[in-house]
């Protein structure tokens, strides 16, 4: 098993029907507060699971893992990977860089990002969540991270244009009880939010959640801690030769989600649209040619 492939919990979930009773147990566990779950001793792993030190270290061996401590060098690399600075990650492509173009290299490593997060997606969830954002009953509540903010920011601007009921948080956290405080039973809150994680947004969900709101979570590999308070969740690999992550992949999934929600409820659309198109004439917004 790679890290670049897998993380530890999606092996986790992939063998979780091979397992015994005690196993699952285990895996249970280990997923309930991951990855810090386990990064403790096979003895504390064990006890804290209610489980013998033996069945950790079949559990593993189960998984594809050489023993314990590869078990544990994966969880370190991956703990590694979702802390990791810019600079940390530019020094760590550089070290590795092949001597071809940037724009190949970006290429490639865009294409095998696309490729796993497509892998990896269930198309239940992407139609699930199309179903949920094309609900006009439903108020759809949209926020970001520093970086991810844009992100929010491109998805709501369309979706303010296909149905009504869209609200983008502001940036500032501070206010975001006060969007918590307008949410109803059925809301959508959909969070973007990269490693690095921000605090914020698991605070933001559980408010969220306990005004009875739904929510979805568009993450990396490696997962938000937002993602565990999620109804769904798009884990999306974001890894580029840069001291940056991509957000091409997530952009991908999010304009997919945009046509779908689209197609699903055009007509109502189509009306939408004339009457903005009407609104634009009348504020002279757009240059008209000659």
């Amino acid at each position: 098993m790679t890290v670049a492939s897998k993380t530890v919990s999606d092996v986790i979930h992939s063998h979780f029907g091979l397992l015994t009773r005690a196993e699952k147990q285990l895996a249970e566990s280990l997923l309930d507060n991951y990855p810090v779950s386990g990064l403790g001793s096979i003895t504390t792993i064990a006890e804290n699971a209610g489980v013998s030190t033996p069945t950790v270290v079949r559990m593993v061996q189960k998984l594809g893992f050489k023993g314990y401590p590869d078990f544990q060098a994966h969880l370190h690399l991956e703990v590694e990977a979702t802390i990791s600075n810019p600079i940390a990650k530019h020094d760590r492509w550089a070290q590795n860089a092949p001597g071809t173009h940037i724009l190949n290299r970006f290429a490639d490593a865009i294409m095998g990002n696309l490729r796993q997060t497509l892998t990896d997606l269930d198309t239940a969830t992407f139609d699930s969540v199309a179903s949920l954002l094309s609900d006009r009953k439903r108020g759809l509540y949209f926020v970001g991270g520093r970086i991810t903010g844009a992100l929010a920011e491109y998805f709501f601007t369309h979706m303010q244009v296909i149905r009504p009921a869209t609200t983008l948080l502001s940036s500032n956290s501070s206010s975001w009880p006060q969007y918590a405080l307008n949410m109803n039973a059925g809301d959508i809150l959909i969070i973007f939010d990269i490693r690095r994680y921000e605090q914020e947004m698991v605070s933001l969900a559980t408010a969220a959640r306990k005004r009875g709101a739904e929510i979805v979570v568009f993450t990396d590999q490696w997962g938000s801690p937002a993602a565990k308070l999620a109804r769904h969740a798009f884990r999306v690999r974001i890894e580029a030769p840069s001291a940056w992550d991509s957000s091409v992949v997530t952009l991908f999934i999010v304009e997919a989600l945009i046509e779908a929600v689209q197609n699903s409820t055009w007509d109502e659309t189509k009306e939408r649209m004339k009457t903005l198109e009407g609104l634009f004439e009348q504020t002279k917004l757009f240059r008209k040619p000659g």
